[in-house]
């Protein structure tokens, strides 16, 4: 009997090193473990390049030199090359290429049944269903975020114009799959048969994230035994989310055990470096990245996660690392406005402090007064209730599965 055949499509995938990503790999070996050959068609390395991670999956060049080749655990990985470029007009022509160069190295990939990708980007989903009219297969599109809502501006040319490649790409596409109810809310009235559009959450790797993880193997330099409180992020520093409300929280509980750490990179990370000069913030670190195999040790050091989003981004974006948090048991303080995404999911689950208040004083008060008031042992409670949850719904397996048996529904 005929292998059935995958080419999974999308903007990032392994030796990346970022959390869409680790999902599309562990998606990829889901597709694999049920016995589906697997294609995947992405970029080079370019959000986050891990040298650890290029050792272990060498790329060579391919045919012409337009695009390289790798293979991840036994799984074809064609890359199309990609660079962070600052100019504009370099992106531009960058993201041009990749999309007529993956146009044709998809049209190379023979015998596909099923084309799976996420959004970003929303073409993404117009060059899978060209791909997919010409090969006669099916296409699954993934709701990452929602374009084009999340560009904030609900008007003018380009507006309108995504809008309709948006509709045309959800109304094409054999199936199409969101993370969480809001999403599933905000544009199911954009389909001609809502039938279409399924939940699929996103997931964590309950074997490397879990609770009881030792952090002795940090860096002490980096990670110094104390006995604070200590409240952590670790991912990009973006737009996406708020960092006001870190800075003003760090001045207002200067009196406090606590300490602040920001891991990562981003384009906001030397506007809170400034701040933290400015204000005399010593007990805010700020810290490069840090390799993926120590994230558990790091989430271990920690007593509190924070995530504090943007009004702007707030309503389009769910974090997966929400996911990572809870399964290593450690509770999260969120700032995020009422009914969003990752508000209407923690709200259920206890293991967060919700600040939905979108005025600045006002919410750092109340995490300021909340952190006074808390002891490690119920923010010991806290974390049990949320690893709870994943154990029993986001686990990789459990997840993976939705998706192998959602291609499977259309394929038959």
């Amino acid at each position: 009997m005929k292998k059935l055949k995958i080419l999974i499509h999308s903007l990032i995938f392994s030796p990346d090193g970022v959390s869409t990503a680790y999902l599309y790999n562990d998606i990829a070996l889901a597709f694999q473990k049920r016995g589906y050959d697997v294609v995947v068609l992405s970029t080079t390395p370019h959000f986050n390049v891990v040298q650890e991670q290029l050792a272990e999956q060498p790329m060579k060049w391919g045919i012409w030199g337009l695009f390289k080749k790798s293979c991840y655990k036994g799984i074809e990985v064609y890359h199309v090359p990609q660079k962070k470029f600052k100019s504009t007009l370099l992106r531009l022509i960058g993201f041009i290429y990749w999309h007529i160069v993956s146009f044709f190295v998809g049209m190379s990939i023979k015998n596909v049944d099923v084309i799976l990708s996420p959004s970003p980007p929303l073409t993404i989903g117009l060059l899978n269903l060209w791909l997919a009219k010409i090969k006669g297969c099916k296409v699954v599109y993934n709701v990452q975020e929602i374009y084009p809502d999340i560009l904030g501006k609900k008007e003018g040319l380009i507006y309108n114009i995504l809008s309709k490649l948006e509709r045309k790409v959800y109304n094409i596409s054999d199936a199409v799959t969101t993370i969480d109810q809001v999403f599933y809310d905000t544009i199911v009235g954009r389909f001609k048969e809502p039938k279409q559009l399924h939940i699929i959450p996103n997931f964590v790797d309950t074997d490397l994230y879990r609770s009881g993880v030792s952090s002795t193997e940090l860096d002490k330099s980096l990670f110094p035994d104390t006995d604070s409180i200590k409240l952590l992020y670790a991912g990009n520093i973006g737009f996406a989310q708020d960092w006001e409300p870190l800075i003003r929280l760090a001045e207002k509980t200067k009196d406090l055990n606590v300490e602040y750490f920001l891991i990562g990179e981003g384009v906001r990370k030397s506007y809170v470096e400034e701040k933290k000069k400015e204000l005399e913030l010593d007990k805010l670190h700020v810290l490069p990245y840090q390799p993926r195999h120590l994230m558990p040790a790091i989430l271990a050091y920690s007593d509190v996660q924070y995530i504090f989003m943007t009004p702007e981004m707030e309503g389009m974006g769910f974090p997966s690392k929400v996911y990572t948090i809870m399964a290593c048991g450690r509770p999260l303080v969120v700032c995020s406005g009422k009914n969003t995404p990752i508000v209407n999911f923690l709200s259920h689950v206890e293991c967060a402090k919700l600040v939905t208040t979108h005025d600045l004083e006002e919410k750092t008060d109340e995490i300021a007064a909340w952190l006074r008031s808390m002891t490690r042992e119920q923010l010991r409670e806290m974390g049990i209730k949320g690893e709870s949850v994943i154990k029993a719904q986001y686990t990789k397996e459990i997840v993976t599965a939705q998706y192998v048996e959602l291609c499977e529904s259309l394929l038959k």
